[in-house]
């Protein structure tokens, strides 16, 4: 049986690793992996009730994430939100040793609670990417990102005072959105793989609307077709929009509503018929969505055309 281990505080990562932490702040803290030395066993499962994250080198595939195993062979980045699971898995127990190259940032949410970061967060999808959706990064790249978590690892070797968080914060922000531009480049490098992730989408839901098995299935959803193109949603809704401009939601909408307007203009169907043929259990929320991608009532719409 896999071991479950959550961590609750900061303090808990030196804890598991057996790492001093005597000068760490008790709600952010750096973690040079070079010096970790502790064993973790095959197929734990580690979740944290914070931030982390995480650039490794590993010399083996021996993290799993979303049942899916990713390679840091040639070091990737991840960025984990709390909550959230991570797997170490190898056929053998793992050593993190003087073979994995990294470090690692973990912050709590308390240290930004009352900070304009705390708002900012929601803005980093990066962070319910699963690891197969990794940021692999350019040696200019991982450069950028250690200059920062060098400057936090300074700030918190120095004396707290009371510029002490603003510091951090800012810099945990500057990391973050570094992170947010490095992963708008990976999506540009990664076109031609992208486009055909876009292709599946559009078949799948053409196939939805077209194939008359919607009562069957009711709704797509940005979950289902993350799943179909296996995928995690935010990651799928980010694809996407760099590539077309719209979201996974976006395109949904699209193609219901131009099923919508066929059903309007080539039957009688009257539109709560219409509104319950497209798997909308409640005809007024047909109704509102209908307006509000084209300025007009589904009967407004039968009317004038």
């Amino acid at each position: 049986m896999s071991e479950f281990v959550q961590l609750h505080k900061i303090s808990d990562v030196f804890k598991l690793f057996r790492l001093d932490n005597s000068t760490q702040h008790p709600l952010v803290a750096t973690v040079d992996f070079t010096k970790v030395k502790e064993h973790v066993s095959n197929d734990t499962k580690i979740s944290t009730d914070f931030y982390s994250v995480i650039f490794k080198n590993y010399s083996k595939n021996n993290v799993k994430y979303g049942r899916k195993n990713i390679d840091f062979q040639d070091g990737s980045l991840i960025c984990m939100g709390p909550n959230q699971v991570i797997v170490m898995d190898n056929d053998d127990d793992i050593e993190i040793s003087g073979n994995m190259m990294g470090w690692g940032l973990f912050f709590h949410p308390d240290l930004i609670r009352d900070t304009s970061l705390n708002q900012q967060m929601k803005s980093y999808n990066f962070f319910s990417y699963e690891v197969t959706e990794a940021l692999h990064l350019s040696e200019k790249e991982k450069q950028v990102l250690y200059d920062c978590v060098s400057k936090i690892e300074a700030e918190l070797k120095e004396n707290i005072d009371d510029h002490s968080q603003a510091i951090i914060v800012s810099t945990i922000e500057l990391l973050l959105n570094y992170c947010t531009r490095f992963y708008g480049r990976q999506f540009i490098t990664r076109k031609s793989s992208n486009h055909m992730v876009v292709v599946q989408v559009e078949k799948i839901l053409k196939e939805h609307f077209t194939n008359n098995i919607i009562n069957e299935r009711s709704l797509p959803t940005v979950k289902y077709l993350a799943e179909q193109v296996h995928l995690s949603p935010s990651y799928l809704s980010d694809l996407l929009k760099k590539e077309t401009g719209k979201n996974t939601q976006d395109h949904i909408h699209y193609y219901l509503i131009e099923e919508a307007k066929n059903s309007l203009l080539s039957t009688n169907k009257s539109v709560g018929e219409i509104a319950y043929s497209l798997g909308f259990e409640y005809p007024q929320y047909f109704n509102k969505l209908f307006k509000q991608k084209t300025g007009k009532t589904p009967i407004e719409f039968r009317s004038l055309n």
